[in-house]
């Protein structure tokens, strides 16, 4: 029994060195990434791959780890200020999504992919933006979206950063230009009303061309209108008298007026 015990108290001590060694090197040589998340792993300071999912063997003290989320990923592009082709001055702002389809380019190739992406995207909506007119920045924004995205994913594609989409999200004018465009708004319908207004009185000059040139052809016409006319104006219970009297009991007199 004494024998067992001073064995016993033996291995004890490397045991307890074991477990501390273990609860030291696992954490550096276990590593467990999510399914949306890779590993691009360095050996002495060499690349040699991206991994992941699941669990990860690591060299402890070799090989060193750089975890990437894989998931898209949205930035607010902060405000600026514009000069349009047209010489309006504009404060507009965005948003850019944009996800990262190689880990190993995203490591190796840009320092910090989020800020380089940030501020690309910063100059290109200055640059696009200045060069279109006020009317299509205010109407035509899915087409500037579309462009924006492609120049964005071009400038980003060597550092394996793929940009999804890009939305302008406000676009603000000084008040001096908002009273402008709302004066051009309201005599831009004016001008509407005044053109359906002059169709109306033309077509109805036309209307009473044609009615003209069919009562010439036929006189009967005349007096049924005379009729028709006395009956709306009866159906309205007013107190008024009519006295028809034929209009070529005036005949000698008007030709007699016209001999003198």
């Amino acid at each position: 029994m004494p024998e067992q015990i001073n064995a016993l108290a033996k291995i004890i001590p490397s045991l307890i060195v074991i477990l501390v060694l273990a609860s030291v090197i696992l954490p550096q040589a276990v590593r467990i990434l999510r399914e949306y998340e890779r590993g691009v792993i360095f050996r002495l300071g060499k690349l040699l791959s991206a991994k992941g999912p699941g669990m990860i063997l690591l060299i402890p003290v070799v090989d060193r780890m750089v975890k990437m989320d894989l998931r898209v990923v949205t930035i607010d592009v902060a405000k600026q200020e514009i000069m349009t082709r047209d010489n309006v001055p504009a404060t507009v702002d965005a948003v850019v999504y944009f996800r990262v389809v190689d880990p190993v380019a995203a490591v190796i190739k840009v320092e910090n992919f989020w800020k380089a992406t940030s501020l690309i995207a910063q100059t290109t909506l200055r640059s696009v933006l200045g060069q279109a007119p006020l009317d299509d920045l205010l109407s035509q924004r899915d087409v500037i979206n579309l462009k924006l995205q492609e120049i964005i994913d071009r400038q980003t594609e060597p550092w394996g950063v793929k940009v999804t989409a890009v939305e302008v999200k406000d676009v603000s004018l000084p008040d001096s230009m908002k009273r402008a465009m709302a004066k051009q708004a309201e005599a831009e319908r004016e001008r509407r009303a005044k053109i359906v207004n002059a169709e109306g009185e033309f077509q109805a000059a036309e209307k009473m061309v044609q009615a003209a040139a069919m009562i010439s052809k036929e006189p009967i016409a005349l007096q049924l209108r005379f009729l028709q006319t006395m009956r709306e104006i009866s159906s309205e219970h007013n107190t008024t008298t009519f006295l028809p009297v034929p209009i070529d009991l005036f005949s000698p007199f008007l030709k007699g007026q016209q001999k003198s």
